[in-house]
């Protein structure tokens, strides 16, 4: 009886580590929400919602009294901002981190020479997320993108070690990170997608006729029973909206199998001959 017990008190932890995507439906489709402290890979093409499913995250965790923080190497303070006030959402909240990589600098004493390799700018943009996050502590974090270290790298095998290092880093460090991936490399990243814990990519599809439609797919979720396949989603005025995909045996009911009259004796009749002939 007291194993019993424990059991369910190991599974009520369990479940009680879950983090909400901010997303209802998204968080139906992950079972209750993605595992609490782990590193997740968001990938899509540009204009497929990367940056709405993250702020609607970081949303949840100011919501819920947990700090939050953003940083972003590739869109200005000023433009997150924007595309939050279409939405209706304010960011004072969460702290926006707006990171220049050394190398975008026009001041020509910052341009990339022989005595700048490329391992001083990719150690010096690092280090200067980290210094951040040991500033805030945040709960939640998002970067955005990876595109900008895969190209302050400039190399695939140092641009893999830096994304496993960051994975260590947060270990421990009671942090839920989403990494935002916009698929602007010649081949998929199998490697980034082993190292995450999760990875949940975006789709956009142009038709024939009428508006596009997007997509998301769950691709991996270690250790939660996700329902796969593509899942309908749509970016309105309020953030994402996700319809998770139909499975039948999700939806049984029992029915009683009472016979009900028709309302009509002749059809009842004809169903049932018990009823008896039916009077003139």
């Amino acid at each position: 009886m007291s194993s019993a017990s424990n059991d369910t008190s190991a599974i009520s932890d369990c479940e009680a580590d879950r983090v909400s995507t901010g997303i209802t439906g998204l968080d139906d489709i992950l079972g209750g929400g993605l595992d609490a402290d782990r590193l997740y890979l968001i990938e899509g093409k540009p204009g497929t919602g990367k940056t709405t499913l993250a702020l609607q995250f970081l949303l949840e965790g100011t919501r819920r009294g947990e700090k939050s923080l953003y940083v972003t190497l590739s869109e200005s303070e000023t433009e997150l901002r924007l595309v939050a006030a279409r939405h209706g959402w304010s960011l004072d909240e969460l702290t926006i981190f707006e990171l220049v990589p050394p190398e975008a600098s026009l001041a020509p004493d910052r341009e990339l020479t022989i005595f700048q390799p490329a391992e001083l700018e990719l150690g010096e943009t690092t280090k200067l997320i980290l210094d951040r996050v040991n500033t805030i502590n945040p709960r939640r974090i998002v970067f955005d993108s990876l595109s900008e270290m895969r190209l302050l790298a400039q190399d695939p095998l140092r641009y893999r070690r830096q994304i496993l290092a960051l994975k260590h880093y947060f270990t421990g460090r009671n942090s839920t990170v989403l990494l935002l991936d916009d698929l602007t490399s010649q081949a998929t990243d199998l490697q980034l997608h082993s190292i995450s814990h999760g990875v949940i990519t975006l789709d956009q599809n142009a038709l024939d006729y009428g508006s596009e439609r997007r997509r998301l797919r769950v691709v991996k979720m270690r250790g939660i029973a996700f329902r796969g396949g593509y899942h309908d989603f749509t970016i309105a005025r309020g953030g994402i909206t996700v319809f998770p995909r139909l499975v039948a045996a999700e939806h049984h009911r029992s029915f009683p199998g009472e016979i009900m009259s028709s309302g009509n004796l002749e059809m009842d009749a004809l169903e049932d001959w018990s009823v008896g002939p039916v009077p003139c």
